[in-house]
């Protein structure tokens, strides 16, 4: 009889185990799930700040059309992205748009100085902050689920409960590139 119970406290533990395991990666999978969106709402709002700033920049550069179409462009790019690969890549070329615009500011003075492009730009580099942060506290999220669901014994389990890979949010090589070069203005 004291074997059968060994035998059935073993299988009890091992089904403890197996539940506490699945419960743990559908944690970090709605860790993951809940980082992303916070990365959206901070994303949206810069795309509903960004019109604002082009409005804003046309009344003093009109004649600076290139720039403020690149800009919307990578905008309209920006809403349309699904999934943070596609995401990171669009937010890439936004914010390389935006650094050509802030550049154009400093050839024009009364742009400059406008309390509206000044208050613009503030609230954008306060979205840009939290962007950064919550594009951190996602990747986090997405690197230890990851990791989770490759250690074993999960990595043996985690791909028949379902179980896939995450995307890190990743401007991309060629972005990070067009970031580092300083815009060119000409006049």
């Amino acid at each position: 009889m004291t074997p059968l119970y060994v035998v059935l406290g073993v299988i009890a533990l091992i089904i403890v185990y197996l539940i506490a395991l699945y419960n743990g990666l559908v944690a970090k999978r709605q860790q993951c799930n809940e980082s992303f969106s916070g990365i959206d709402v901070q994303l949206k709002l810069r795309q509903n700040l960004v019109p604002n700033l082009v409005d804003t920049v046309k009344g003093y550069a009109s004649h600076e059309q290139e720039t403020l179409d690149q800009v919307i462009s990578a905008r309209n790019s920006a809403m349309s992205a699904n999934g943070p690969a596609e995401a990171g890549a669009a937010e890439g070329l936004l914010t390389g748009a935006l650094g050509k615009l802030f550049a154009l500011s400093e050839a024009y003075p009364d742009l400059k100085a406008n309390t509206n492009f000044l208050q613009l730009q503030n609230e954008l580099s306060q979205i840009e902050d939290k962007i950064a942060a919550a594009r951190r506290f996602y990747n986090t999220a997405v690197g230890d689920f990851n990791t989770a669901i490759e250690q074993f014994p999960a990595v043996m389990l985690a791909g028949g409960w379902g179980f896939t890979q995450r995307e890190f949010f990743d401007l991309g090589e060629e972005q990070r590139e067009d970031l580092s070069v300083v815009p060119e203005v000409k006049f």
